[in-house]
């Protein structure tokens, strides 16, 4: 049986020839026993550090360790991981049970040795009664499983997975995913990396997120933030992070600092209205260009005697069964998304007093990045 592994990356990078870089000095340390989802935009070099931390890509600088052993020189086979990808790589000639032991074969475990191992983990993913059936007979669903069953009879101390969910359909990914999640809590032995685009899986799988984004060189990868998933929702350290997560996005508004206080700024939106908004003090200026974010959950339809009110008109409604949402537009023409309470009156057309709560709003600096709230989660 293997030993969990931790994994920690130091500086590590990677430029292809030509000296265009496309991941520099990345350092991560992943915990034994960890989910760790590396989320993000489609094509911003997820996939690549996977494949580095794999050993299917060679990394140009900084070192990479696992289970406090340096690897960087070692090939996949030698780094106690297994890897699991988007497009299954089953062998079709082959029935499930030899697709699952082939790995074992060619590490020189005995055949009963490797049998057992095929059996315990078929029935783990309840794929048991498939072992004879040939790839092409099976649905994308239980070819993933199969795909998920050849890295676990390996034993690894930690699992790669790279979107292994995007070729299924919506249905199929929900229950997909909640077996990887109840995977991971009953085998309980293995650290895991999943690299995904989807933020709902992210949120609901990881017990820690990395959320990456290209940076300022063309496609140049960078972390955003890390964190828990309730952690980059409830306190995003930038716009980007902001914009990213949640759906739908959170509503950012433009506005300008017009006085301070101890613990708090007023800033003056696009269409004249003034909002107060609790932050710690000497992180803002009178005149500074900020952008207001406040999740749709936490905004509600008032009167205009409400403090922190802002005038809009409901352009739509959208309703989804449980929850329901308006999509207003204030003076300036800003759009807003608010979760209406339920027996909500709101309709199309209607002029409604929007109340932006203090301490549920953030602000956020010309560049992006978030000023420090009184309050805050973090």
């Amino acid at each position: 049986m293997s030993e969990v592994a931790s994994v920690q990356l130091d500086k590590v990078g990677k430029t292809y020839p030509g000296g265009a870089a496309v991941i520099r000095e990345v350092s991560l340390d992943i915990a034994d026993g960890e989910f760790c989802v590396f989320v993000g935009p489609s094509g911003c070099g997820k996939s690549t550090l996977l494949r580095m931390i794999a050993g299917l890509e060679d990394i140009s600088s900084g070192e990479i360790r696992i289970g406090g052993r340096r690897v960087n020189e070692l090939a996949p086979s030698e780094r106690n991981v297994a890897m699991v990808f988007q497009n299954y790589a089953l062998y079709p000639h082959m029935d499930v049970a030899a697709n699952l032991g082939f790995g074992l074969r060619l590490a020189g475990y005995s055949r009963a040795d490797a049998a057992s191992r095929v059996k315990r983990v078929a029935e783990m993913l309840q794929i048991d009664a498939l072992l004879d059936r040939k790839p092409a007979s099976l649905s994308g669903g239980q070819r993933q499983r199969v795909a998920i069953g050849r890295a676990l009879v390996r034993d690894p101390g930690v699992f790669l997975f790279d979107e292994p969910l995007s070729n299924l359909d919506a249905s199929l990914r929900t229950q997909t995913r909640l077996e990887i999640a109840r995977l991971h809590r009953d085998y309980g032995r293995a650290s895991t990396i999943y690299v995904t685009h989807d933020q709902v899986e992210a949120m609901t799988l990881a017990d820690r997120m990395v959320l990456l984004r290209a940076g300022p060189g063309a496609g140049e990868l960078s972390v955003a933030q890390v964190g828990t998933p309730l952690a980059l929702y409830h306190e995003p350290c930038s716009l980007f992070v902001a914009g990213f997560l949640g759906s739908p996005k959170m509503n950012l508004l433009s506005a300008t600092v017009v006085s301070l206080a101890p613990d708090a700024v007023r800033a003056r939106l696009a269409g004249g209205s003034e909002i107060t908004l609790a932050v710690q003090p000497g992180v803002a200026a009178v005149g500074d260009a900020v952008t207001l974010g406040f999740r749709a959950e936490h905004l509600r339809l008032g009167d205009a005697t409400s403090p922190n009110t802002l005038p809009c008109q409901v352009q739509w409604l959208e309703h989804l069964g449980d929850l329901s949402y308006a999509y207003l537009a204030d003076a300036s023409g800003a759009k807003i998304v608010v979760r209406l309470l339920e027996g909500s009156r709101a309709r199309v057309g209607d002029q409604v007093h929007l109340v932006l709560p203090a301490e549920h709003g953030h602000v956020f600096d010309r560049a992006g990045v978030a000023l420090v709230r009184c309050g805050g989660r973090t």
